[in-house]
């Protein structure tokens, strides 16, 4: 046994804390947030709103929703990913383009050796108010608190990605 494996400190500094990539799926607005935990304290490490316009061809959007997304994972190394899990819309089209960068955030997740976790609107509203008729601005409050941010995230997408990456964490203390 080294001596630096002795050392708890030493030991410590080459353990990365925890990481997971929320991921609030969306062709014209892809919400990411990546939070790590250490000692059961959560930290907003980054977060990101991809943007896509409607005027671009749909495999170009695809495209640059992938781009970003690799990007935003080779800089901050989750150990692992949270998605909203899909419902069916009303709106079939809205359904179908969400469902296609879905599909994209799956794919490259599975090519990154990423694990995937889906967690449905009600188990993050459970996980992070209590209740799982919690409304948005319930969510976006806490998870504010919970990571200390000094205001809500500015955008709804990331807002969720981030409570996504939280439910995760949050699932991870409890008895399977």
């Amino acid at each position: 046994m080294r001596a630096s494996d002795r050392d708890p400190t030493a030991r410590a500094a080459r353990v990365r804390p925890f990481r997971v990539l929320g991921v609030d799926p969306g062709l014209a607005n892809l919400g990411l947030g990546v939070v790590e935990e250490e000692r059961r304290e959560a930290r907003l490490v980054a977060s990101e709103l991809v943007t896509t316009s409607p005027r671009m061809a749909q495999a170009e959007r695809l495209l640059e929703v992938r781009v970003r997304l690799q990007a935003f994972v080779t800089a901050h190394a989750p150990h692992a990913l949270a998605i909203e899990s899909q419902f069916l819309s009303r709106q079939r089209d809205v359904s179908f383009r969400v469902g296609q960068a879905v599909g994209v955030v799956l794919l490259t997740a599975a090519e990154l050796g990423l694990s995937v976790h889906e967690y449905g609107p009600s188990q993050v509203k459970q996980a992070l108010v209590g209740t799982g008729r919690a409304d948005k601005a319930q969510v976006a409050f806490m998870v504010r608190a919970l990571l200390k941010l000094p205001a809500t995230p500015k955008s709804d997408h990331v807002a969720d990605a981030l409570a996504l990456a939280l439910t995760h964490l949050q699932s991870r203390r409890v008895p399977g």
